[in-house]
């Protein structure tokens, strides 16, 4: 069976209860022994098959009891209110894995995955710099996220760092950041001063392209 056609390229965000770099990029324990967090993106330009799906947003909340290979993980998606019901199936398609090979991320959350919470529809506010290491994220009465620039501990002045991943299939290269989070749907956090990514992505069916 040959491979849907789609591609998403846009703002990608993952905030997470962890200490600053994000130990699952370095395939490492979670600071506090479980994974909690988001990942998603503004979809600046994007389609499936026919579908397209420029302009939407989508998260989706993350619950592991440990590290994210030993699986046994929850997710909670949010998608954009203003998706039709044909965009709302062509990002199921695109999140559920199936349509993706080996290896790339929505096929790693697939095998990882063993509940998955009923979707939020909500309506969004995006901002995002990634250069400036300031991003909010508001799905209304859902989940609430603001990023900031890491501060220098004595200062105050910003700090940057970035991580990069030439095989990366999240993303190549991001911005570390600071976040806060505070969600109040199935499955919940709050968090003050914690880890975020911040990339310009574009994501296939063979993984990340840039």
């Amino acid at each position: 069976m040959a491979a849907s056609d789609w591609r998403l390229e846009g703002e990608w965000i993952k905030n997470c209860n962890c200490a600053f770099g994000c130990p699952c990029d370095f395939n490492a324990l979670p600071t506090h022994g479980a994974c909690k967090g988001l990942l998603g993106m503004r979809i600046t330009k994007g389609h499936f098959e026919s579908t397209k799906l420029d302009d939407l947003v989508f998260m989706v909340m993350v619950d592991f009891p440990g590290a994210l290979h030993e699986g046994n993980g929850q997710i909670e998606p949010i998608i954009d209110a203003r998706a039709t019901p044909e965009q709302r199936q062509a990002l199921f398609n695109i999140m559920s894995g199936k349509n993706s090979a080996e290896g790339t991320i929505f096929h790693i959350l697939s095998l990882i995955v063993t509940k998955v919470h009923d979707p939020v529809f909500a309506p969004f506010e995006f901002s995002f710099d990634k250069n400036g290491r300031v991003a909010r994220v508001v799905a209304k009465g859902v989940l609430e996220t603001d990023v900031e620039p890491i501060k220098n501990p004595i200062t105050g002045a910003p700090h940057r760092i970035q991580v990069v991943m030439p095989e990366g299939f999240e993303h190549r290269s991001a911005e570390v950041a600071s976040a806060n989070i505070h969600s109040t749907g199935a499955i919940k956090l709050d968090t003050k001063g914690t880890h975020s990514s911040l990339a310009h992505v574009v994501q296939t069916p063979q993984g990340v392209a840039a």
